[in-house]
């Protein structure tokens, strides 16, 4: 007989309530914990839903490693400068080594993507103002670039 999903362990249902979510993108370990948490607050946090996680961890269904390579990759190619995707990692529990190491391997060249997104907002082929040029300064910077890449960028405007 088959059991129904009502009588299944509670460990089982939050790791089957995690693969549901890595299986739509990639998480990192502490947005897991913080969903489930919210999701089951009836069940003890260290006692089955760390367990649950951590199985998934040595399953490498789960990986920091892989989440912190997809998000760097999607946040750039968005338009987002090497500072403000390094801040949003530290916020869904990435250490700061871990996160900058990846933003700042050889895989990305800052400059050209700072260069893509200056050009997807501002006519490349005008001459900038001085005001013009303020406001796109504030512009690469808000998006996460750092002084300069924006510098390097904006040469002969």
């Amino acid at each position: 007989m088959k059991k129904s999903r009502s009588d299944e362990s509670p460990s089982v249902t939050v790791r089957r309530a995690a693969m549901n979510l890595l299986a739509r993108r990639e998480q990192s370990f502490q947005e897991l914990l913080q969903k489930l948490t919210q999701k089951y607050p009836e069940l003890d946090k260290d006692k089955i839903i760390l367990p649950a996680l951590e199985r998934l961890r040595e399953d490498n269904l789960q990986s920091d490693a892989r989440f912190l390579e997809s998000y760097v990759r999607y946040r750039s190619l968005r338009g987002n400068g090497p500072l403000k995707i390094t801040m949003e990692l530290q916020q869904k529990g990435i250490n700061q080594h871990e996160s900058e190491s990846e933003v700042y391997s050889q895989d990305y060249d800052w400059i050209s993507l700072c260069r893509e997104a200056m050009d997807k907002k501002f006519d490349p082929e005008a001459e900038m103002a001085r005001a013009e040029k303020d406001k796109c300064y504030r512009f690469l910077a808000q998006r996460g670039f750092e002084s300069e890449q924006i510098r390097a960028v904006m040469k002969g405007k």
